[in-house]
C-alpha cells in the first residue's frame, strides 16, 4: 500500500513537469513602408506628437520576468517612440513629427503607446491616436516576435521589430488619407485655439466648445489682427522650440542607447535559449529517473514472493532513478544561474541606458520622468510670459 502511495506521488510529480504555451499573433513577415508618391502641400499636413510610452508593468510570471526590470522598461518607453518617429518621418505623409512628454493635451495629432510586453524576442504594444478635435482615430494592439537567431547571426541589420513600426506608421497614414482637406484645416485651427486656451484661459476659453464625448467644436475664431492671439502664437513658437530641444535630448538618448540595448537583447536571447535547453535536459533526466523508480515499484508490487535478485534490481533502479532526478535538479540549478545572469545583464543595461542630465536654458534637467516635470514648469513659465506681456492672468496651472 505504501508503494502505491509513493507511485501516486511520483505520477503527480510527472504531471507537474508538463507545461504548455499559447500561440501568439505576429506581424506577418516583412511589412513594406507606405510612402507618399506625391508631394503633399504643407497646409494639408498634420504635425504629430508622439508621447513617451507608458512602460506598463512587468510579467507576473517569475520566469517571464527574469532579466527584465522597470529601469529597462522606462528606458524602452523613451527609446521606442524615437523608432516610431523616424519611421513616420520617412513616409512623407506628415509635417513635423516630435516625441513629447506624456500628458501633453494640445497638438494636431497625438499618438500614445503602452508597452504590454517586451523581452527582446517578443514585442507587444498598444497604440492610440487622437487628433486635436478630440476625434479618436483608433486604439490597436501590435504584436511581433523574432527568433533568437536574429541576434546570434553576427551584427543584427536594422531594428529587430521594424515591421511592427512600419505597420503602425502604415495604419496612421491610411487613416490620414481618408480625412478631407477641410477637416485638416479645422484640426489645425482647433489645435491653435486649445493651446491659446491653455496659456490664457480668461481670454480664449469661449472660442471652443467641448461636447459630452470630449470632442471640440469652434464657436468663433479670433480676428486676423487680434494682438492677444498674436502673442499666444509667438509663445507657441517658443513652445515648439522647447519641444525641439527636448527632442534633441531624446534623440541623443536613443543613439546612445542603441548599441547597449542591442547587445542586451542579444545576450538575453542567448541566455534565454541556453536556459530553455537546460530546462529541457533537466526535464528529460528527471522523467527518466522517475520512470526508473516507477519501474522498480511495479516490479516490487508484482512480486509476491521474496526474490533476492529482484530486490537487488529494484534497489539499483531506485538508486539510479534518484541519481537521474538529482542530475535533473543540478541542471535546474544551472538554469537558475543563467536566469541570474540575465538579471545581471538587465541591471547592467539599466545603468548604461540611464537618461542623461542635460542643460535647458541654464537649468540642469534629468530626462527620466523629470523631463515631463520640466516641461510642466516651462508651460507655467509661458503663462507668466503671456501675463507679463498682456497684463492678463495666464494659465492657473
Amino acid at each position: 500500500m505504501r508503494k502505491v502511495s509513493v507511485l501516486l506521488a511520483i505520477l503527480f510529480l510527472l504531471s507537474a513537469c508538463a507545461s504548455s504555451g499559447g500561440a501568439r499573433r505576429n506581424v506577418d513577415g516583412p511589412v513594406p513602408i507606405d510612402q507618399s508618391q506625391t508631394e503633399i502641400a504643407e497646409h494639408q499636413l498634420l504635425n504629430v506628437s508622439i508621447e513617451v510610452f507608458d512602460p506598463g508593468v512587468l510579467p507576473e510570471d517569475e520566469k517571464q520576468a527574469n532579466g527584465l526590470s522597470m529601469d529597462i522598461r522606462n528606458a524602452e518607453a523613451r527609446y521606442m517612440p524615437e523608432l516610431l518617429r523616424a519611421t513616420m518621418e520617412g513616409t512623407a505623409y506628415w509635417g513635423a513629427v516630435r516625441v513629447v512628454p506624456r500628458g501633453l493635451t494640445n497638438g494636431e495629432l497625438l499618438v500614445s503607446g503602452k508597452i504590454l510586453q517586451s523581452n527582446g524576442l517578443e514585442l507587444d504594444l498598444e497604440i492610440s491616436a487622437r487628433d486635436a478635435r478630440g476625434s479618436k482615430w483608433f486604439t490597436r494592439e501590435y504584436r511581433d516576435e523574432v527568433e533568437a537567431a536574429f541576434y546570434q547571426s553576427g551584427e543584427p541589420e536594422g531594428e529587430a521589430f521594424q515591421p511592427l513600426y512600419n505597420k503602425i506608421a502604415n495604419d496612421l497614414a491610411e487613416h490620414f488619407k481618408k480625412i478631407p482637406v477641410a477637416d485638416i484645416t479645422n484640426i489645425r485651427r482647433i489645435a491653435e485655439l486649445r493651446f491659446a486656451a491653455d496659456i490664457a484661459p480668461q481670454a480664449f476659453d469661449g472660442y471652443l466648445q467641448q461636447t459630452q464625448t470630449g470632442e471640440y467644436n469652434i464657436v468663433h475664431l479670433p480676428s486676423n489682427d487680434d494682438p492677444m492671439f498674436g502673442r499666444v502664437q509667438a509663445i507657441g513658437e517658443r513652445d515648439l522650440l522647447m519641444i525641439d530641444t527636448l527632442n534633441g535630448h531624446f534623440n541623443n538618448f536613443y543613439r546612445e542607447m542603441q548599441q547597449p540595448y542591442t547587445e542586451w537583447r542579444k545576450a538575453r536571447s542567448d541566455e534565454a535559449e541556453k536556459q530553455k535547453a537546460l530546462e529541457k535536459a533537466a526535464l528529460n533526466r528527471t522523467l527518466l529517473g522517475v520512470a526508473s523508480i516507477v519501474g522498480a515499484i511495479f516490479i516490487g508490487v508484482s512480486s509476491d514472493n521474496y526474490n533476492p535478485g529482484l530486490d537487488t534490481l529494484t534497489d539499483v533502479m531506485v538508486i539510479g532513478g534518484a541519481a537521474a532526478i538529482k542530475s535533473g535538479m543540478d541542471k535546474r540549478s544551472e538554469a537558475t544561474i543563467h536566469r541570474e545572469s540575465i538579471e545581471e545583464l538587465g541591471a547592467s543595461f539599466s545603468s548604461e541606458a540611464r537618461p542623461l542630465v542635460v542643460d535647458v536654458e541654464g537649468k540642469a534637467v534629468e530626462l527620466t520622468g523629470s523631463a515631463e516635470a520640466q516641461y510642466d514648469q516651462w508651460r507655467v513659465l509661458m503663462g507668466q510670459i503671456y501675463a507679463n506681456e498682456t497684463g492678463l492672468s495666464g494659465s492657473p496651472d
